[in-house]
Protein backbone atom coordinates (compact mmCIF):
# COMPACT_ATOMS: atom_id res chain seq x y z
CA UNK A 1 0.00 0.00 0.00
CA UNK A 2 2.89 2.35 0.51
CA UNK A 3 3.70 2.19 -3.04
CA UNK A 4 0.31 2.78 -4.16
CA UNK A 5 0.35 6.04 -2.35
CA UNK A 6 3.36 7.02 -3.58
CA UNK A 7 2.27 6.56 -6.93
CA UNK A 8 -1.09 8.41 -6.54
CA UNK A 9 0.49 11.14 -4.58
CA UNK A 10 3.50 11.80 -6.43
CA UNK A 11 3.44 10.28 -9.99
CA UNK A 12 0.04 9.59 -10.93
CA UNK A 13 -1.80 13.82 -10.47
CA UNK A 14 1.15 15.01 -12.40
CA UNK A 15 0.83 12.17 -15.21
CA UNK A 16 -2.87 12.96 -15.59
CA UNK A 17 -2.16 16.39 -16.88
CA UNK A 18 0.84 15.34 -19.23
CA UNK A 19 -1.49 13.14 -20.68
CA UNK A 20 -4.70 15.34 -20.59
CA UNK A 21 -8.36 14.97 -21.23
CA UNK A 22 -10.03 12.32 -21.21
CA UNK A 23 -7.67 9.21 -20.05
CA UNK A 24 -5.57 11.60 -17.99
CA UNK A 25 -7.93 11.65 -14.50
CA UNK A 26 -8.05 7.70 -14.97
CA UNK A 27 -4.66 6.93 -14.12
CA UNK A 28 -4.79 8.14 -10.34
CA UNK A 29 -8.40 6.50 -10.27
CA UNK A 30 -7.76 3.26 -11.77
CA UNK A 31 -4.93 3.04 -9.29
CA UNK A 32 -6.79 3.60 -5.97
CA UNK A 33 -9.99 1.26 -7.07
CA UNK A 34 -7.33 -1.62 -7.67
CA UNK A 35 -5.67 -0.42 -4.32
CA UNK A 36 -8.79 -0.31 -2.47
CA UNK A 37 -9.64 -4.08 -4.26
CA UNK A 38 -6.71 -5.41 -3.38
CA UNK A 39 -6.70 -4.29 0.06
CA UNK A 40 -10.62 -5.96 0.84
CA UNK A 41 -9.67 -8.87 -0.50
CA UNK A 42 -6.90 -9.18 1.39
CA UNK A 43 -8.86 -8.91 4.84
CA UNK A 44 -11.47 -11.50 3.43
CA UNK A 45 -8.34 -13.96 2.73
CA UNK A 46 -7.12 -13.38 6.25
CA UNK A 47 -10.19 -12.59 8.40
CA UNK A 48 -12.58 -15.43 6.91
CA UNK A 49 -12.83 -18.97 8.40
CA UNK A 50 -10.81 -20.82 5.55
CA UNK A 51 -12.83 -24.23 6.44
CA UNK A 52 -11.93 -25.33 9.62
CA UNK A 53 -13.59 -28.79 10.05
CA UNK A 54 -14.88 -28.94 13.57
CA UNK A 55 -13.04 -31.63 16.13
CA UNK A 56 -14.26 -33.96 17.60
CA UNK A 57 -14.48 -34.40 21.85
CA UNK A 58 -14.24 -38.40 21.26
CA UNK A 59 -12.97 -40.32 18.62
CA UNK A 60 -15.90 -42.13 16.30
CA UNK A 61 -17.09 -45.43 16.86
CA UNK A 62 -15.88 -48.54 15.03
CA UNK A 63 -19.41 -49.54 14.52
CA UNK A 64 -20.63 -46.00 13.15
CA UNK A 65 -17.46 -46.71 11.03
CA UNK A 66 -18.62 -49.78 9.68
CA UNK A 67 -22.27 -48.29 8.60
CA UNK A 68 -21.05 -45.81 6.61
CA UNK A 69 -22.23 -45.75 3.18
CA UNK A 70 -19.40 -44.04 1.50
CA UNK A 71 -16.44 -46.37 2.63
CA UNK A 72 -15.22 -49.36 0.62
CA UNK A 73 -16.33 -52.72 2.21
CA UNK A 74 -12.55 -53.35 2.12
CA UNK A 75 -12.09 -50.18 4.52
CA UNK A 76 -14.20 -50.59 7.11
CA UNK A 77 -13.72 -51.26 10.41
CA UNK A 78 -11.51 -54.38 11.38
CA UNK A 79 -14.30 -56.59 14.20
CA UNK A 80 -11.66 -55.94 16.81
CA UNK A 81 -13.12 -52.60 16.87
CA UNK A 82 -9.79 -50.50 16.34
CA UNK A 83 -10.29 -47.89 14.56
CA UNK A 84 -8.06 -48.20 10.87
CA UNK A 85 -5.36 -45.69 10.11
CA UNK A 86 -6.32 -44.79 6.80
CA UNK A 87 -10.09 -45.25 4.60
CA UNK A 88 -11.32 -45.59 1.11
CA UNK A 89 -14.11 -43.54 -0.25
CA UNK A 90 -15.72 -42.97 -3.80
CA UNK A 91 -15.38 -39.02 -5.52
CA UNK A 92 -16.28 -39.32 -8.72
CA UNK A 93 -16.40 -43.00 -8.94
CA UNK A 94 -12.68 -43.31 -8.50
CA UNK A 95 -11.43 -44.59 -4.67
CA UNK A 96 -9.57 -41.93 -2.76
CA UNK A 97 -7.51 -42.68 0.30
CA UNK A 98 -8.40 -40.44 3.87
CA UNK A 99 -6.60 -40.59 6.63
CA UNK A 100 -7.18 -40.82 10.08
CA UNK A 101 -6.22 -37.43 12.77
CA UNK A 102 -5.73 -38.23 15.89
CA UNK A 103 -5.18 -34.72 17.29
CA UNK A 104 -9.44 -33.82 15.49
CA UNK A 105 -10.09 -37.29 16.14
CA UNK A 106 -12.09 -37.53 12.94
CA UNK A 107 -11.48 -39.28 9.34
CA UNK A 108 -10.38 -36.44 6.85
CA UNK A 109 -12.82 -35.38 4.37
CA UNK A 110 -11.21 -35.58 0.44
CA UNK A 111 -8.77 -33.20 0.12
CA UNK A 112 -8.38 -32.21 3.68
CA UNK A 113 -5.11 -31.92 5.35
CA UNK A 114 -4.34 -30.98 8.93
CA UNK A 115 -2.62 -27.85 9.41
CA UNK A 116 0.76 -27.78 11.36
CA UNK A 117 1.10 -24.34 12.15
CA UNK A 118 -2.80 -23.33 12.96
CA UNK A 119 -3.72 -27.17 14.21
CA UNK A 120 -7.30 -27.73 12.51
CA UNK A 121 -7.97 -30.07 9.64
CA UNK A 122 -8.93 -27.65 6.93
CA UNK A 123 -11.63 -28.57 4.20
CA UNK A 124 -9.73 -28.41 0.59
CA UNK A 125 -6.44 -27.26 2.41
CA UNK A 126 -3.93 -25.73 -0.26
CA UNK A 127 -1.43 -23.94 2.06
CA UNK A 128 -0.39 -21.84 5.21
CA UNK A 129 0.27 -18.55 3.58
CA UNK A 130 2.80 -16.75 5.94
CA UNK A 131 2.07 -13.50 4.42
CA UNK A 132 -1.55 -13.19 4.89
CA UNK A 133 -1.19 -15.26 8.53
CA UNK A 134 -3.92 -17.93 7.90
CA UNK A 135 -4.85 -21.11 5.84
CA UNK A 136 -5.84 -21.02 2.41
CA UNK A 137 -8.87 -23.38 2.05
CA UNK A 138 -12.12 -24.19 0.54
CA UNK A 139 -13.75 -20.86 1.90
CA UNK A 140 -11.37 -17.94 0.95
CA UNK A 141 -9.15 -19.76 -2.21
CA UNK A 142 -11.02 -17.58 -4.81
CA UNK A 143 -10.52 -14.63 -2.49
CA UNK A 144 -6.47 -15.48 -2.36
CA UNK A 145 -6.18 -15.73 -5.79
CA UNK A 146 -8.10 -12.59 -6.70
CA UNK A 147 -5.81 -10.97 -4.12
CA UNK A 148 -2.49 -12.00 -5.81
CA UNK A 149 -3.88 -11.65 -8.85
CA UNK A 150 -4.85 -7.61 -8.23
CA UNK A 151 -1.80 -7.43 -6.90
CA UNK A 152 0.23 -8.00 -10.13
CA UNK A 153 -1.84 -6.17 -11.81
CA UNK A 154 -1.07 -3.52 -9.71
CA UNK A 155 2.07 -3.93 -9.59
CA UNK A 156 2.50 -4.02 -13.51
CA UNK A 157 -0.01 -1.14 -13.77
CA UNK A 158 2.51 1.43 -11.41
CA UNK A 159 5.22 -0.07 -13.06
CA UNK A 160 4.20 0.92 -16.72
CA UNK A 161 2.95 4.19 -16.11
CA UNK A 162 6.63 4.88 -14.07
CA UNK A 163 8.09 4.51 -16.97
CA UNK A 164 5.34 6.17 -19.26
CA UNK A 165 5.87 9.21 -16.42
CA UNK A 166 9.34 9.07 -17.43
CA UNK A 167 9.05 9.10 -21.61
CA UNK A 168 6.86 12.26 -21.25
CA UNK A 169 8.89 14.46 -18.65
CA UNK A 170 11.85 13.99 -21.77
CA UNK A 171 10.05 14.58 -24.64
CA UNK A 172 8.43 17.77 -22.88
CA UNK A 173 11.66 19.29 -21.22
CA UNK A 174 13.73 17.87 -23.15
CA UNK A 175 16.05 15.50 -20.72
CA UNK A 176 17.74 12.81 -20.58
CA UNK A 177 16.31 10.00 -18.81
CA UNK A 178 18.81 10.12 -15.44
CA UNK A 179 17.85 13.85 -16.31
CA UNK A 180 14.03 12.41 -15.91
CA UNK A 181 14.40 10.30 -13.05
CA UNK A 182 16.41 13.30 -11.10
CA UNK A 183 12.83 15.13 -11.97
CA UNK A 184 11.19 12.16 -10.64
CA UNK A 185 12.87 10.31 -8.39
CA UNK A 186 9.59 8.90 -7.08
CA UNK A 187 9.07 7.21 -10.10
CA UNK A 188 12.54 6.19 -10.39
CA UNK A 189 12.39 4.06 -7.17
CA UNK A 190 8.65 2.60 -8.20
CA UNK A 191 9.98 1.06 -11.56
CA UNK A 192 12.93 -1.18 -9.80
CA UNK A 193 10.74 -2.27 -6.70
CA UNK A 194 7.70 -3.22 -8.51
CA UNK A 195 10.05 -4.99 -11.29
CA UNK A 196 11.37 -6.81 -8.65
CA UNK A 197 8.02 -7.71 -6.90
CA UNK A 198 6.10 -7.92 -9.83
CA UNK A 199 8.55 -11.51 -10.48
CA UNK A 200 7.09 -13.07 -7.49
CA UNK A 201 3.73 -12.49 -7.06
CA UNK A 202 3.00 -12.84 -10.99
CA UNK A 203 4.74 -16.19 -10.75
CA UNK A 204 3.02 -16.89 -7.87
CA UNK A 205 -0.42 -15.81 -10.07
CA UNK A 206 0.29 -18.00 -13.24
CA UNK A 207 1.27 -20.74 -11.09
CA UNK A 208 -2.16 -20.86 -9.20
CA UNK A 209 -4.14 -19.87 -12.29
CA UNK A 210 -2.81 -23.57 -13.57
CA UNK A 211 -3.39 -25.39 -10.27
CA UNK A 212 -7.38 -23.96 -10.67
CA UNK A 213 -7.58 -25.03 -14.53
CA UNK A 214 -6.91 -28.34 -13.57
CA UNK A 215 -8.13 -28.38 -10.11
CA UNK A 216 -5.43 -29.60 -7.80
CA UNK A 217 -4.64 -27.95 -4.82
CA UNK A 218 -0.50 -26.58 -3.76
CA UNK A 219 -0.42 -29.63 -1.63
CA UNK A 220 -1.44 -31.85 -4.18
CA UNK A 221 0.86 -30.71 -6.80
CA UNK A 222 3.80 -30.53 -4.31
CA UNK A 223 3.30 -34.10 -3.15
CA UNK A 224 2.79 -35.42 -6.89
CA UNK A 225 -0.61 -37.13 -5.75
CA UNK A 226 -2.56 -37.62 -9.23
CA UNK A 227 1.58 -38.46 -11.10
CA UNK A 228 0.94 -40.93 -13.90
CA UNK A 229 -3.06 -41.09 -12.95
CA UNK A 230 -5.91 -38.91 -13.52
CA UNK A 231 -6.96 -36.52 -10.96
CA UNK A 232 -10.84 -37.10 -9.75
CA UNK A 233 -11.55 -33.67 -9.21
CA UNK A 234 -10.75 -32.87 -12.78
CA UNK A 235 -13.37 -31.83 -14.61
CA UNK A 236 -12.15 -29.96 -17.58
CA UNK A 237 -11.03 -26.39 -17.55
CA UNK A 238 -14.79 -24.64 -17.94
CA UNK A 239 -16.23 -26.71 -15.23
CA UNK A 240 -13.20 -26.26 -12.84
CA UNK A 241 -13.44 -22.83 -13.01
CA UNK A 242 -16.93 -22.67 -11.96
CA UNK A 243 -16.68 -24.90 -9.41
CA UNK A 244 -13.70 -22.67 -7.64
CA UNK A 245 -14.98 -19.28 -8.29
CA UNK A 246 -18.30 -19.36 -8.93
CA UNK A 247 -19.94 -22.05 -7.11
CA UNK A 248 -21.70 -21.30 -3.73
CA UNK A 249 -18.59 -20.93 -0.41
CA UNK A 250 -20.32 -23.14 1.83
CA UNK A 251 -21.30 -21.81 5.07
CA UNK A 252 -18.88 -22.17 8.30
CA UNK A 253 -19.01 -25.17 10.47
CA UNK A 254 -18.29 -23.30 13.41
CA UNK A 255 -19.04 -20.40 15.51
CA UNK A 256 -16.40 -18.35 16.54
CA UNK A 257 -18.80 -15.42 19.02
CA UNK A 258 -20.47 -18.69 20.57
CA UNK A 259 -19.64 -18.11 24.63
CA UNK A 260 -17.69 -20.98 26.23
CA UNK A 261 -18.74 -21.58 29.88
CA UNK A 262 -15.54 -23.24 31.14
CA UNK A 263 -16.26 -25.79 34.42
CA UNK A 264 -13.01 -25.75 36.61
CA UNK A 265 -14.38 -29.08 37.75
CA UNK A 266 -13.72 -30.41 34.30
CA UNK A 267 -10.89 -32.49 33.39
CA UNK A 268 -11.07 -31.17 29.66
CA UNK A 269 -12.63 -27.50 29.58
CA UNK A 270 -15.45 -26.69 26.88
CA UNK A 271 -18.99 -26.13 26.70
CA UNK A 272 -21.04 -28.29 29.86
CA UNK A 273 -23.59 -29.32 27.42
CA UNK A 274 -20.48 -31.46 25.14
CA UNK A 275 -19.30 -34.62 26.17
CA UNK A 276 -15.08 -35.06 27.10
CA UNK A 277 -13.43 -38.05 27.17
CA UNK A 278 -10.72 -39.19 29.61
CA UNK A 279 -8.91 -41.81 31.35
CA UNK A 280 -8.02 -43.62 34.47
CA UNK A 281 -5.04 -45.77 34.13
CA UNK A 282 -6.05 -48.56 32.09
CA UNK A 283 -9.71 -47.68 32.16
CA UNK A 284 -11.47 -45.37 30.20
CA UNK A 285 -14.35 -43.84 30.83
CA UNK A 286 -17.05 -43.32 27.72
CA UNK A 287 -18.02 -39.61 28.38
CA UNK A 288 -18.20 -37.31 31.29
CA UNK A 289 -20.70 -34.62 31.40
CA UNK A 290 -21.18 -31.46 33.49
CA UNK A 291 -24.26 -29.01 33.54
CA UNK A 292 -25.05 -26.12 35.97
CA UNK A 293 -27.86 -26.89 37.65
CA UNK A 294 -25.81 -28.18 40.66
CA UNK A 295 -26.29 -32.17 38.97
CA UNK A 296 -23.29 -34.29 38.72
CA UNK A 297 -23.97 -36.94 35.93
CA UNK A 298 -20.97 -39.57 35.38
CA UNK A 299 -21.66 -42.60 32.49
CA UNK A 300 -18.84 -44.99 32.45
CA UNK A 301 -19.52 -48.10 29.91
CA UNK A 302 -22.69 -49.38 31.43
CA UNK A 303 -22.87 -48.31 35.61
CA UNK A 304 -24.35 -44.66 36.66
CA UNK A 305 -25.35 -42.73 39.24
CA UNK A 306 -27.48 -39.74 39.03
CA UNK A 307 -26.60 -37.54 42.40
CA UNK A 308 -29.94 -34.84 42.20
CA UNK A 309 -29.22 -31.75 43.66
CA UNK A 310 -31.93 -32.48 45.77
CA UNK A 311 -32.16 -36.00 47.95
CA UNK A 312 -28.76 -36.86 46.50
CA UNK A 313 -30.32 -40.47 45.73
CA UNK A 314 -28.79 -43.21 44.26
CA UNK A 315 -30.00 -45.08 41.31
CA UNK A 316 -29.10 -48.75 40.90
CA UNK A 317 -27.90 -50.55 37.62
CA UNK A 318 -26.82 -53.58 37.17
CA UNK A 319 -23.70 -54.38 35.17
CA UNK A 320 -22.20 -57.40 34.08
CA UNK A 321 -18.57 -58.70 35.46
CA UNK A 322 -17.47 -59.09 31.79
CA UNK A 323 -17.45 -55.57 31.56
CA UNK A 324 -14.69 -55.02 33.68
CA UNK A 325 -12.77 -57.46 31.77
CA UNK A 326 -9.79 -54.91 30.87
CA UNK A 327 -9.24 -53.94 34.31
CA UNK A 328 -9.57 -57.43 35.90
CA UNK A 329 -8.21 -59.81 33.21
CA UNK A 330 -4.10 -59.56 33.96
CA UNK A 331 -2.40 -61.26 36.93
CA UNK A 332 -1.64 -58.11 38.48
CA UNK A 333 -5.50 -56.65 39.03
CA UNK A 334 -6.37 -53.14 40.56
CA UNK A 335 -2.61 -53.00 42.13
CA UNK A 336 -1.15 -53.04 38.57
CA UNK A 337 -3.89 -50.59 37.33
CA UNK A 338 -3.64 -48.24 40.41
CA UNK A 339 0.44 -48.54 40.80
CA UNK A 340 0.33 -47.28 37.22
CA UNK A 341 -1.86 -44.36 37.73
CA UNK A 342 -4.16 -42.72 40.34
CA UNK A 343 -6.96 -40.55 39.48
CA UNK A 344 -7.35 -37.78 41.65
CA UNK A 345 -11.12 -39.94 43.06
CA UNK A 346 -10.61 -43.11 42.77
CA UNK A 347 -13.63 -45.02 41.73
CA UNK A 348 -12.87 -47.97 43.64
CA UNK A 349 -13.09 -48.84 47.41
CA UNK A 350 -12.83 -51.81 50.09
CA UNK A 351 -16.08 -52.78 52.35
CA UNK A 352 -19.24 -54.19 52.50
CA UNK A 353 -21.90 -53.29 49.56
CA UNK A 354 -25.30 -53.67 51.83
CA UNK A 355 -26.46 -50.35 53.39
CA UNK A 356 -23.02 -48.65 53.46
CA UNK A 357 -22.53 -45.51 53.65
CA UNK A 358 -20.70 -44.01 51.36
CA UNK A 359 -18.92 -39.55 51.45
CA UNK A 360 -18.63 -37.85 48.22
CA UNK A 361 -16.59 -34.82 48.93
CA UNK A 362 -15.51 -32.45 46.36
CA UNK A 363 -14.27 -28.51 46.93
CA UNK A 364 -15.39 -29.04 50.83
CA UNK A 365 -19.15 -30.17 50.38
CA UNK A 366 -19.71 -33.04 51.53
CA UNK A 367 -22.64 -35.60 50.69
CA UNK A 368 -23.84 -38.66 52.44
CA UNK A 369 -25.28 -41.01 49.91
CA UNK A 370 -27.05 -44.37 50.71
CA UNK A 371 -26.43 -46.72 48.24
CA UNK A 372 -28.64 -49.90 47.79
CA UNK A 373 -27.16 -53.07 47.12
CA UNK A 374 -25.48 -52.74 43.40
CA UNK A 375 -25.67 -55.88 41.30
CA UNK A 376 -22.90 -57.27 39.10
CA UNK A 377 -24.15 -59.66 36.72
CA UNK A 378 -26.42 -61.50 39.59
CA UNK A 379 -23.75 -62.13 42.07
CA UNK A 380 -23.70 -60.76 45.45
CA UNK A 381 -20.81 -58.23 45.17
CA UNK A 382 -18.13 -57.07 42.62
CA UNK A 383 -15.77 -59.33 41.11
CA UNK A 384 -12.68 -59.93 43.60
CA UNK A 385 -14.70 -58.32 46.40
CA UNK A 386 -14.48 -54.73 44.69
CA UNK A 387 -17.13 -52.28 45.08
CA UNK A 388 -18.06 -49.08 43.02
CA UNK A 389 -17.92 -45.90 44.85
CA UNK A 390 -20.28 -42.99 43.67
CA UNK A 391 -17.87 -40.10 43.87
Amino acid sequence: MTPTALFVAFVSFRLAELIGEPLGPFVPTTAMAVGAFDLIVLLLTSGRDPGIIPRNTRPPDPEDIQLDSMASPMARAPSSGALPPTRDVYVNGMMVKVKYCHTCMLYRPPRCSHCSVCNNCVDRFDHHCPWVGQCIGKRNYRFFFMFISSTTFLCLYVFVFSWVNLILITRQYGYSLGGAIAESPVSGFLIVYTFVTSWFVGGLTAFHSYLSCTNQTTYENFRYRYEGKSSPYNRGVARNLVEIFLSPIPASKNDFRQKVVVDPNALLYGPPSMAYSYSFGKFSSSKKSFNTQGSLSFDMAKPSFDLGAGGYTAKRTSIGSSDFGDIYGTGSGMEGMTAHQQPRHSIFGGGGVHGGKKVAEDTGSVATTDLDTVEYGGAAGPPHGREMEAV
